[in-house]
């Protein structure tokens, strides 16, 4: 049996919801939906802490989250207790107990994110809340070579959202590749810390540049000027993943997903 502080990894569809974060009454939210099935199983109300909030339409193949409870329950009945009382596009994967000072957001050394783009001449209904759509072709090259411009510690100031809240735009993105398969081109960027709109609108940039809509300096321009309206489009939210954050090896927590190893130091 379990208690204290507990660990999820939850696995979700964001096409229905409004995003992560609980919203006013009626909003339907991942949070909203998690503390509700959880409250269920701990017969008390449950408050979740993630790893990263996510906006409308972006999914998540393993976000982190914390709480609070005094409940005694192994963790198998998390798992299932929680998942009994979800919506079929949102499922806890796994419960671990953590001590009193794991935090799902401020223990995180790194965050994992995937934008996928579908590169073809018609539309996919069937993937239309999957990945991103874009008929014309996509220079792929280009794309990785602008990238590279971004990799290291940066003013990220020209992809954050003018509403962003952070204190810094400084952060270190540790690697930002491209990869094809198909029709289905992917992006895969770790950092440790991501400030609001920053992969979306990076995918926008490299988008562009792949289009030769801009040329492939434009990465290194932006960063320079550190000015969003100079920026161009945010890339729609249905491409995006939360793939994952990664925590120090002391708390034990499951993995569902691998990468390179990171220094385990904290984020911002």
């Amino acid at each position: 049996m379990i208690s204290g502080r507990i660990a999820l990894g939850v696995e979700y569809d964001g096409s229905d919801f409004r995003g992560w974060q609980t919203q006013q009454p009626g909003v339907r939210t991942v949070q909203t939906c998690l503390e509700a099935a959880l409250s269920r199983v701990a017969d008390h109300p449950v408050s979740v802490i993630c790893a990263g909030r996510t906006d409308a339409g972006v999914h998540a193949l393993e976000q982190v989250v914390h709480f609070e409870t005094w409940a005694q329950r192994r963790e198998r009945s998390w798992v299932l207790g929680a998942n009994v009382n979800l919506p079929p596009d949102v499922a806890v994967r796994w419960a671990h107990p953590v001590e009193a000072d794991f935090h799902a957001r401020f223990s995180a050394m790194a965050r994992h994110y995937r934008y996928r783009i579908m590169v073809q001449r018609a539309r996919s209904p069937l993937r239309r809340d999957r990945a991103v759509w874009v008929h014309e072709p996509l220079d792929r090259a280009r794309m990785q070579l602008a990238a590279a411009a971004l990799v290291g510690e940066h003013d990220f100031s020209s992809f954050r959202a003018v509403a962003c809240q952070a204190k810094s735009p400084v952060r270190r993105i540790h690697y930002l590749e491209l990869s094809e398969q198909d029709d289905l081109l992917t992006i895969r960027v770790g950092a440790n810390g991501f400030l609001h709109h920053m992969v979306r609108n990076i995918a926008g940039v490299l988008i562009a540049i792949g289009r030769g809509d801009a040329p492939v300096d434009w990465t290194r321009e932006l960063l320079e000027v550190r000015d969003r309206t100079l920026a161009g489009v945010t890339a729609p939210p249905q491409g995006l993943y939360f793939v994952r954050a990664d925590y120090p090896s002391r708390f034990d927590l499951p993995q569902l997903e691998t990468a390179s190893p990171l220094p385990e130091s904290t984020a911002d």
